[in-house]
């Protein structure tokens, strides 16, 4: 009988792609649900896509590039890891990828066995525990609560290992809770590495976007931790380039080799005209980025406002563009929440339970949404809350 496997029977349906659909099919509704940036790539990125596009034959921007990626993106990137994360790693210790979800999928396909374990924050990010099972390897938990501001406990953290553990997987900024990990915590997790002698992945994507003076570690620019993290970092956040589809990773170099080998029977290589893009987006003026956090912080401030003085109690995100709110006062159902304030408010959300049980009974409101829609969006939610 022809059928799908059961690992992709078992695979869960993201609530969230629901959402998206429903959002841009009913141009009545806001949707505060979408994890990208509603900012357009900067002008310079812009112009340059017009100019290798005009000089294609000289770019080779329509043939393939190596799967590791281009030598002169491979030494950018590793001077900018360098200079701007403290990490220090040559272009052979860095890959790469067709954005960053990619590159965490070849890292999970590159060290783990069926049945090995990888330890992962609940709530986290989504996409986390569906890549790491159809590996056929196993995800523990390990509970992040609002008491705690959602930041890693090193205690907790270290009771999840087991002999199985091959992998710690880290958030900072986190999706969706928007908590930035401190370097102190970073150094006790780093320990706990070491000691188990387990990989650390540490996904940065939102790395530049961190507000009120808090300030963003990579958990490898800590002393000795290169031989064990693998570092992933995206252009799809920091540059409003998520359709380019340009991300990378780097560390140790037996795992960057590994990663490299199944790159080439995922994608190939990354999209050519994507990384001579890629270079000039790290060599532009930084006044784009800092220009673009200033609107999110602006965002941010608006939307954390509104919600707590709505009752709904909001902890102020350190970074990335989300708030993760309690909405246990009127729901504890948080997937029931987000149906009904969609059908009666037209905003659409994301339940706290796409992230994991330990999300039950917030949902997240994404600010990467013009601040007029904020505005509407939380007058809506205000009536819809009055009803209830």
């Amino acid at each position: 009988m022809r059928e799908v496997s059961h690992r992709e029977r078992d695979l869960p349906t993201a609530v969230i792609g629901k959402l998206l659909k429903i959002a841009s099919e009913n141009k009545e509704v806001i949707s505060l649900s979408v994890g990208e940036p509603d900012f357009d790539a900067p002008k310079p990125i812009i112009e340059e896509v017009k100019k290798v596009i005009s000089k294609y034959k000289k770019n080779r921007v329509t043939h393939y590039t190596a799967p590791e990626g281009i030598p002169a993106l491979r030494k950018a990137i590793a001077h900018k890891l360098e200079k701007k994360n403290n990490i220090k790693v040559s272009p052979e210790n860095v890959l790469v990828t067709a954005g960053s979800q990619e590159a965490l999928f070849a890292a999970f396909a590159s060290t783990l066995d069926p049945s090995q374990e990888v330890v992962v924050p609940n709530p986290g990010y989504l996409a986390y525990i569906p890549a790491i099972e159809l590996l056929s390897a196993v995800p523990r938990y390990h509970t992040l609560t609002e008491q705690e501001h959602f930041e890693v406990n090193p205690d907790r953290l270290k009771k999840a290992i087991t002999k199985k553990t091959r992998v710690l997987m880290l958030n900072t900024p986190s999706n969706p809770t928007g908590t930035v990990i401190r370097k102190k915590v970073l150094e006790e997790i780093a320990d706990i590495a070491v000691d188990k002698d387990v990989y650390v992945f540490s996904d940065e994507a939102y790395e530049d976007l961190v507000y009120d003076h808090k300030k963003h570690v990579s958990m490898a620019s800590l002393n000795g931790m290169n031989k064990y993290v693998v570092t992933f970092q995206t252009f799809s956040k920091s540059y409003a380039m998520c359709g380019f589809r340009l991300g990378y990773a780097a560390g140790p170099k037996e795992v960057i080799k590994a990663m490299q080998k199944t790159i080439h029977y995922i994608t190939l290589c990354p999209p050519h005209l994507s990384q001579l893009v890629g270079l000039k987006a790290l060599s532009m003026h930084r006044k784009y980025v800092v220009r673009m956090k200033r609107e999110y912080d602006t965002r941010r401030r608006l939307i954390v406002r509104r919600l707590n003085g709505m009752g709904l109690y909001t902890r102020k995100p350190d970074g990335a563009f989300y708030a993760f709110t309690n909405v246990s006062k009127y729901s504890k159902n948080s997937l029931k929440f987000s149906k009904k304030l969609l059908k009666d408010a037209k905003v659409a959300v994301v339940p706290g339970t796409e992230f994991g049980s330990a999300g039950e009974g917030f949902v997240r409101f994404s600010y990467a949404t013009d601040y007029k829609k904020i505005k509407i969006a939380m007058d809506r939610l205000e009536k819809f809350l009055k009803k209830k």
